[in-house]
């Protein structure tokens, strides 16, 4: 074969029947049982890269588990590099949970592969590695290719940050891609291009030495978990804005060419009141949905506990009481200066009848690639000639903490090609990847690759 393209075409059955053999090991990161599984699926995906023909495969050892290395620089010095980025564990998988089927015995229904990492995130990267296999198949890539595939994003990636610290000059290159997130639909797609950073903390609010009786002590002790309710409600403004000093201080403002960019991809509001069942939206009135959930920073109460909330009665005035609090950041917001933000408004408004703490739990940087960076632009190209229709653009409400590590650490730009949809169920049961997304995924990354050539 002389075209990649034709090769992954003509290759197809041959790569499905490869993504079952990685679907059927079970490499959940967060089951220490699952050790040697894990290790499996990283020798597994190590041993296919070295049959495709990279000139170098590694599995490096972290504090936690290891990640697999490969490259191939045949396209020479004066070509471009390109990093792809994605992970081979996965989330915890049971039938009692409500699959149709054995989480790790895939099976093709309707056109849709299921099984536990099918579209999160083993059949994303490996259509990247089958695009890869093509273009060496067909006389070698346009570009020199490095793959950097980890263990431990469903985890939370804890070790993945002083992996890519450590390791820049093996990591170099002129572009990161990632192919871990979803588009709008399966005839339309789209680059999310933006993803918010998080500050997660726990606020704690200490009252009398012990429980007591409220009978015995109501009316002269302030309630914490009472005091906590009045603190949390001063968190925000009656309009839906967060009230803590200076949160929005570093937040960049929409311009008007990216508000109406975004504006074509938003769903309409019967979507969100579908998803939601909400009887009514809530936020900064200012902005479109869409805009509150991708473009505008949040504080959100995750958790609430406090006192006796068991069967029956217990007249307790509880001791303590504690808030879950995570805030969802945007581009240029800093997770450590709005922890401090937090915890300096939350020691302003705690009366004098209690004392409060603030604790930092999990911080994450936003991220953000330019629309007009070369890279993206090369994306955009090969979205339409995969699909056959330009792709609209999303800011994602989320976080992938891996890309603005990579930003931070090695300096280059990182496209999120997403080949996955909503709807196919990641984290829950009867996860799938639609037949469809896995070969178009092939053939879009392989049309990056040449894109990213010229």
């Amino acid at each position: 074969m002389t075209d990649a393209h034709e090769f992954a075409q003509a290759n197809g059955e041959r790569f499905r029947q490869q993504l079952f053999d990685l679907l059927r090991i079970p490499s959940v990161s967060t089951d220490p049982a699952r050790k040697d599984d894990i290790r499996r699926a990283a020798e597994w995906l190590a041993d296919d890269l070295r049959r495709i023909g990279f000139e170098r495969v590694e599995i490096k050892p972290t504090a936690g588990h290891p990640v697999v290395y490969a490259e191939w620089l045949g396209a020479g010095d004066g070509a471009p590099t390109a990093l792809v980025y994605g992970h081979y564990d996965v989330q915890p998988a049971e039938i009692e949970a409500g699959w149709t089927s054995d989480p790790f015995e895939p099976v093709e229904r309707g056109g849709k592969i299921y099984a536990r990492g099918a579209a999160d995130d083993k059949g994303q990267v490996f259509a990247q590695v089958k695009a890869a296999e093509s273009l060496l198949a067909a006389g070698g890539a346009p570009v020199n290719l490095k793959f950097l595939i980890e263990g431990e994003e469903e985890i939370g990636s804890p070790h993945l940050g002083a992996f890519v610290s450590a390791n820049r000059d093996l990591l170099k290159a002129d572009v990161c891609v990632i192919s871990d997130t979803s588009i709008l639909a399966i005839d339309q797609p789209s680059i999310c291009y933006a993803l918010r950073g998080l500050a997660y903390m726990e606020v704690e609010v200490f009252g009398p030495k012990q429980d007591l009786h409220s009978g015995g002590f109501g009316g002269i002790v302030h309630n914490p978990a009472q005091a906590l309710a009045e603190m949390i409600a001063q968190l925000h403004h009656p309009d839906g804005s967060v009230a803590v000093p200076g949160f929005y201080d570093d937040v960049l403002p929409l311009s008007d060419e990216e508000r109406a960019e975004l504006a074509k991809s938003a769903a309409p509001e019967d979507y969100w009141r579908e998803m939601t069942g909400v009887p009514a939206f809530w936020g900064e009135a200012a902005y479109a949905l869409h805009e509150r959930i991708g473009a505008r920073p949040t504080l959100e109460i995750n958790g609430l506990v406090s006192g006796f909330y068991g069967e029956g009665s217990k007249t307790v005035l509880p001791a303590r009481a504690l808030a879950k609090i995570s805030c969802r950041l945007v581009a240029n917001q800093q997770p450590r200066r709005i922890f401090e933000q937090v915890r300096g408004h939350i020691a302003r408004i705690t009366p004098p009848t209690v004392r409060s703490e603030v604790r930092l739990i999990a911080e994450a940087h936003p991220a953000r690639t330019d629309l007009n960076n070369p890279a993206m632009r090369a994306a955009m190209a090969a979205y339409e000639k995969g699909w056959g229709k330009r792709p609209l653009f999303e800011r994602g409400g989320g976080t992938l903490p891996v890309m603005a590590d990579i930003q931070r650490e090695l300096k280059m730009p990182v496209v999120l090609m997403g080949f996955g949809l909503r709807s196919d169920g990641a984290h829950g049961p009867n996860e799938h990847f639609h037949v469809e997304m896995f070969h178009k995924g092939i053939n879009t990354a392989v049309y990056f690759f040449e894109e990213l050539a010229k």
